[in-house]
């Protein structure tokens, strides 16, 4: 008995007419403003070997993985992440190639979520990697791409929401947790609480670890965000000579992103603590009003290239293209434009019904067959369609409605 025939997965769902109009509108906007940066597109396939996301740094846990297996009986994963296949590219088909490399994508990934929580296990996404460079103005070009894309991706359709853009940088976490006696499971747990900004939870879990310099700074960590200010609370708070050189590097580069749009709503959080563990320096998320999540993701990751036996540092960011097409959707609807021509035909004119059309077509017009001549009219009034072409016999009639 067939019981799932009708419906799709959990965390997946059709896109109808609207919705993938709204979806070409953000792909086709993203993909300009990345082609005038100087990306060039590289697509990889839906289909992995799991080793490519079983690296020695778990950044993808086993169970957020869509599993299974080829006629070898060789474990496959559909691909939850677009960075690391295209990290897998670099590292193999162009490892001869000039750097920096400048390379963008649109394609969906795959993972599920625990209980979902309302998300998606199939998300649209488009980005970019610029791999080669480890320098601040790689992470400045990728920070522009971004705002960008928040400040622009709607101009085609005349509507801009609110947006921010949050930076953040990973080391000051990572070198609390070298420092911090806790169990791998315990410093997930942390990093988690930290990054949904439970503070109940987060110090009660610091509670049971003790109280020392490390966990107090733990305590302040999600409440480290805000403006420019937020620096000097860093250093009185930290108090250590390797955080405040990273502090110093952040209040640098947020202060040349402030200048790029100097009406940006820029923010620094150091509570940002993305799950994913490749990055290893900067972090930036990107907000617009009308959506609860991000609507961007990214951040530097200067040794996932190594995992794949080619050293280099790279940095990179991510759209949701279904986030991004939902908050346009709220203001803006598609209007799905009418055919310009309707050709009719009887019996014995279908050959001269098509070579009409490909010539009409040619011209830049959108011609559709009416597959009932005696209600061709009808149907073009319908539709909306303003000329009529009706081929019977050996005549030709051009009716306007």
């Amino acid at each position: 008995m067939r019981r799932y025939d009708l419906i799709t997965p959990e965390g997946t769902r059709d896109y109808l007419y609207e919705e993938s109009a709204l979806k070409r509108i953000v792909e086709n906007r993203t993909r300009q403003i990345f082609k005038s940066m100087g990306y060039s597109r590289v697509i990889t396939p839906g289909l992995e070997f799991y080793d490519v996301f079983n690296l020695n740094s778990g950044y993808i846990p086993q169970d957020e993985l869509c599993k299974l297996t080829d006629n070898k009986g060789r474990l496959i994963a559909v691909r939850p992440d677009s960075t690391m296949p295209i990290a897998r590219v670099v590292a193999t088909r162009l490892r001869d190639a000039d750097l920096p490399l400048r390379l963008y994508y649109t394609q969906p990934v795959y993972h599920f979520t625990p209980s979902l929580r309302g998300r998606s296990t199939e998300v649209n996404q488009t980005g970019i990697e610029l791999i080669g460079s480890g320098s601040r103005m790689a992470d400045v070009e990728v920070i522009s791409a971004a705002l960008s894309v928040l400040s622009t991706v709607g101009r085609d359709v005349d509507f801009q929401a609110k947006y921010s853009l949050e930076l953040g940088d990973v080391r000051i976490f990572r070198e609390l947790m070298h420092r911090l006696s806790a169990t791998p499971a315990q410093k997930e747990e942390i990093r988690s609480l930290i990054e949904s900004k439970n503070y109940p939870a987060l110090n009660d879990m610091l509670d049971k670890l003790g109280d020392n310099s490390i966990t107090r700074s733990l305590r302040k960590l999600p409440t480290l965000f805000g403006g420019e200010e937020v620096f000097d609370r860093a250093s009185e708070v930290f108090k250590d000579e390797r955080i405040e050189e990273i502090l110093s590097s952040m209040r640098e580069l947020y202060k040349t992103v402030c200048a790029i749009r100097k009406d940006a709503n820029v923010i620094v959080d150091l509570g940002l603590v993305n799950k994913t563990d490749y990055y290893t320096g900067l972090v930036i998320k990107g907000y617009l009003e009308g959506y609860g999540d991000e609507v961007l993701s990214g951040g530097r990751y200067d040794m996932l290239l190594s995992e794949f036996g080619y050293d280099q540092p790279a940095v990179g960011m991510a759209v949701n293209v279904d986030a991004v097409a939902n908050v346009i959707g709220k203001k803006y609807t598609p209007e799905q434009a009418a055919p310009d021509v309707l050709i009719a035909a009887d019996e014995g004119n279908e050959a001269e019904a098509v070579r009409r059309a490909e010539v009409l077509r040619e011209k830049g017009l959108c011609v559709e067959f009416a597959l009932d001549v005696d209600d061709a009219q009808d149907y073009a009034a319908a539709r909306g369609i303003h000329k009529v072409i009706v081929l019977t016999g050996e005549t030709a009639e051009e009716v306007e409605l």
